[in-house]
């Protein structure tokens, strides 16, 4: 996969310490930019559970974040 179809977080910094995702047919793919060659592969419906799940269990996170 090229490094032009991964997208950097928008939480991320300008160094080399972020999460990056691409997406595939069959998948979302995660890594971090600091381990490219590590990727977690997993499907939208998952990926969106995950990040629901995690900002349930914080309170400061904004809403539409």
């Amino acid at each position: 996969m090229n490094h032009s179809d991964w997208q950097k977080s928008s939480f991320s910094t300008d160094g080399n310490e972020c999460i990056e995702v691409a997406r595939t047919p069959e998948a979302v793919l995660i890594r971090e930019s600091e381990v490219p060659g590590r990727v977690l592969a997993t499907t939208p419906a998952r990926l969106r559970g995950l990040i629901t799940a995690l900002k349930a269990e914080d309170p400061s996170t904004p809403p539409g974040v």
